[in-house]
This record gives C-alpha cells, sequence and structure tokens, in this order.
C-alpha cells in the first residue's frame, strides 16, 4: 500500500490543483518540500515517485528529470530534514540553563510529533531506504546538538566525562521519542508536557552527579543553580529530591548507606 491509499483525499486534491510554470529551482524545491512531507507522514517504503508526483502538481518523468529516483529524492529531504532537526537546538545563552533546555525539548517534541513516522525511520535506521547518506544526516544532527548543548554550559574545555554526559542525554531524548511515539499507537503516550520536564531534569541529574566525579566543576554548578528559579525545571526538581528525603525512613537508608554501615548494624 503506498501513501496515497491512506490518504487518497489529500493526493486527488493536490493533483487535481492546475500546474503552473516554475523555475528549474524553484520546482526542485517544491518537490524536495513535498516529499519532506510525505515522508514525515509515512515510513519511505510507503511512498511512490507517482504519490510525490500527484501531491506536486507534477508528472513522473518530471520528478525523475530532477532526482535519478526515490532512493535520491528521499535522502535529500531527510538532509533537509535534519537541518530543520539541527536548529532547534540553537537557543540564546542567557537565562536558567534548564530554561533554555526546556524550550529546546518544547521544539524537539512538536518536531517528533509532526514527523513521526519519517523520524522513527531514521533514527532506528531500519528502513529499506536507510543508506549511508541518512545515516550521516543522522550523525551531523547529533554533533550538531551536542556542540549546542555544550555551547550552553560555556566550557573551555569539556571534559571526557562531560561530554559523554551530553552524548548521553542526547541519545536518551532520542530513545525516549521513539518510545513516546510507539505508545501514542496504544493511547497510553505520556503527557508531552510531563514528558518535556522529565527530558531536561534528567540532564539537571547527570550534571549533579557529574559532580561527585569532577569536584572542580562545583563553582560553575553553583553558577548554573544561581540563575536557576523556584519554579524552573531544576527548581522543581531540587524540590522534589528534598521532599523526597523528607521521608524518614528513606532518610535513614540513606543514612545508613552513606554511612557505610550495612543493614544488621542499624
Amino acid at each position: 500500500m503506498t501513501a496515497a491509499t491512506g490518504t487518497s483525499g489529500t493526493s486527488g486534491a493536490a493533483a487535481a490543483r492546475p500546474r503552473r510554470r516554475l523555475s528549474v529551482e524553484q520546482r526542485r524545491e517544491q518537490l524536495i518540500a513535498v516529499a519532506l512531507e510525505m515522508f514525515a507522514r509515512h515510513a519511505p517504503e510507503e511512498v511512490s515517485i507517482d504519490d510525490i508526483a500527484a501531491a506536486a502538481g507534477a508528472s513522473r518523468p518530471l520528478v525523475y528529470h530532477y532526482f535519478p529516483g526515490k532512493q535520491a529524492l528521499y535522502e535529500e529531504a531527510i538532509r533537509r530534514a535534519g537541518e530543520q532537526l539541527a536548529a532547534l537546538f540553537e537557543e540564546p545563552q542567557h537565562g536558567p540553563l534548564s530554561e533554555r533546555l526546556y524550550r529546546v525539548m518544547g521544539r524537539y517534541l512538536d518536531f517528533v510529533d509532526s514527523h513521526g513516522p519519517g523520524f522513527a525511520a531514521l533514527l532506528r535506521n531500519a528502513s529499506p531506504a536507510a543508506s549511508q547518506g541518512t545515516g550521516a544526516v543522522v550523525d551531523q544532527v547529533r554533533h550538531a546538538a551536542e556542540r549546542s548543548v555544550l555551547s550552553h554550559l560555556d566550557l573551555a574545555d569539556p571534559s571526557p566525562r562531560m561530554r559523554l554526559a551530553v552524548r548521553t542525554w542526547i541519545g536518551n531524548a532520542e530513545i525516549t521519542a521513539l518510545a513516546w511515539l510507539a505508545d501514542q499507537e496504544h493511547d497510553r503516550r505520556l503527557d508531552r508536557e510531563e514528558l518535556r520536564v522529565k527530558l531536561v531534569q534528567e540532564f539537571v541529574m547527570q550534571l549533579l552527579v557529574l559532580q561527585i566525579q569532577e569536584p572542580e566543576l562545583r563553582p560553575r554548578l553553583r553558577g548554573y543553580l544561581a540563575l536557576e528559579r523556584p519554579d524552573g525545571p531544576a527548581g522543581q526538581l531540587l524540590q522534589q529530591l528534598l521532599a523526597l528525603m523528607a521521608d524518614e525512613e528513606l532518610a535513614g537508608e540513606a543514612l545508613r548507606l552513606a554511612s557505610g554501615a550495612s543493614g544488621h548494624d542499624i
């Protein structure tokens, strides 16, 4: 079944639109834009050249005039999607760190929601259309995201642990987004806002743990926290952690572990 079967009303309306003369560059850009939209809504193997031609109000031979086949058009569409996705991590470097990442994650989840099947197929790299070219796009997006997040930390020379923490968080965001999409199919998806805050707070937790391994970063952490607000993601997380430790039994177990005593010694 092709995408045209699942979206016959849309494709039929698109095919009925009168064709207009476009310049060579305009027509190429139009075909890429239409392909990007279709690959966002459907797995690549479900989209045919005929579907793309109909949606663009063009003929099949005209599509082949600009692209040698669906794979070339798919890779170009994915490259454009990768550029869009990488740009989502760009954020002005002022204000609380957790709130900057909160805005980034809002845009990220919006993108995931609107490019569901295409996003999943790309990141899983499991589609028949996956190639060395599409894999390179994913790597470029990850590197761009890493550079962006590290720039917000304002570290002249991030340590290997810090770089690993950032890469781990980006990978976790991808895995979480894929699981979020899969859960949508079963009507049991986590609330978008809750997920957005969760992702940001997980990064804050990584920063807190990192201070144990690299005490020299603590002044930097204090600087991050000094800008945070009580109602921001980081502020809410610390309040929740303090409330958790207010549980006497839990606090007692934590103190036991911290003191090095065994359960039999208490």
